[in-house]
């Protein structure tokens, strides 16, 4: 008889050999490298390389400047059309026609081209319609201080150090939501565009991409009560949802978590004392209410204390994720 899985949980739909989570010592790594020997080591560009060519070198190129029209301000909607129109535009050909570096190098094209959609569709949110000199984009060492530049043409070097971190931190999972989506489109064999343009629909979803964008109320709503462990313990008797706690994978500390903590201590996030406080009421209380099934802090808490060191506003989140 068959059995219900509710989140397909135990259940082997696929394969990979990019990401390894260690579901009890709570360790991530990519292609058998740990994330924290990457964080700080190598920028994100990098990684993106180590994880599509299995080697650092040459990595994600600098984007080229998108100078399509078409978009909104609403990034994660910008993202997700765009996406879906340069299949067409780009006449990339199905992926069941083509090779495996053929297919990366669609992908690499795409990815490149994603970072100038977001910093142009988050600037166009900013109620800024004009462009940044594309010069001054090019200027930038990383992918990161070129996107805030494109975005404002600005980058705060505590900005560029909180999207890194954060985009490696997030960059592969293994089969996460978005994941999922994007290899059932490649596998039926449609190209590239398709298949990248439904993962950023699946992470618009406020559980997935756009969780972070749920904790930032949460711990304001902390902070104004003055009694983060009542305010917890309140949230869990209502029965309501504790953002940034749990996951499907670990058992353990998330690694990824524990990285984004530390950066966001490092760089003086504004709002880490409230964090470390509303997180150690949450982690004292969900023990209490399940001893044998704890859960811990997940990466969607921390992310979204290092997207604010950015100025990332938590609408901005789902995109980057992308």
């Amino acid at each position: 008889m068959n059995e219900f899985k509710p989140g397909l949980e135990g259940v082997v739909a696929f394969e990979t050999e990019i990401a390894e989570p260690d579901r009890e010592g709570g360790s991530l790594r990519y292609r058998g490298v740990d994330i924290e020997e990457l964080v700080g080591s190598y920028p994100f560009e990098r990684v993106w390389g180590l994880l599509v060519d299995e080697r650092f070198e040459p990595g994600l190129p600098a984007a080229a400047e998108y100078q399509g029209g078409g978009l909104s301000g609403n990034t994660p909607a910008d993202l997700q059309a765009v996406t879906a129109r340069f299949g067409a535009e780009w006449k990339l050909q199905k992926l069941i026609d083509i090779s495996d570096d053929e297919a990366r190098e669609d992908l690499r094209r795409l990815s490149a081209q994603f970072i100038s959609i977001a910093a142009q569709s988050a600037r166009l949110a900013d109620g800024q319609t004009d462009r940044v000199d594309h010069s001054l984009v090019e200027q930038g060492k990383s992918t990161a201080e070129r996107f805030l530049l494109e975005w404002r043409g600005e980058a705060d070097p505590k900005h560029v150090r909180a999207l890194d971190t954060y985009w490696i931190c997030t960059a592969e999972h293994g089969l996460n939501a978005s994941t999922f989506v994007a290899r059932i489109v490649a596998s039926t064999g449609a190209d590239c565009a398709a298949a990248l343009s439904s993962a950023v629909g699946a992470l618009s979803g406020p559980l997935h991409g756009g969780a972070p964008a749920r904790v930032l109320p949460m711990l304001d709503a902390a902070a104004e009560s003055g009694d983060p462990e009542t305010y917890v313990n309140d949230l869990i008797e209502r029965g309501e949802r504790l953002m940034g706690f749990g996951h499907r994978v670990y058992r353990a500390e998330d690694p990824r978590a524990r990285l984004l903590k530390g950066t966001s201590k490092e760089l003086g996030a504004p709002r880490y004392d409230v964090a470390e406080k509303l997180e150690q009421a949450a982690l004292v209380a969900l023990r209490k209410k399940s001893p044998d099934r704890p859960l811990e802090t997940n990466v969607e808490f921390w992310s979204a204390v290092v997207l604010d060191v950015a100025d990332v506003p938590p609408q901005l989140a789902p995109a980057m994720f992308a």
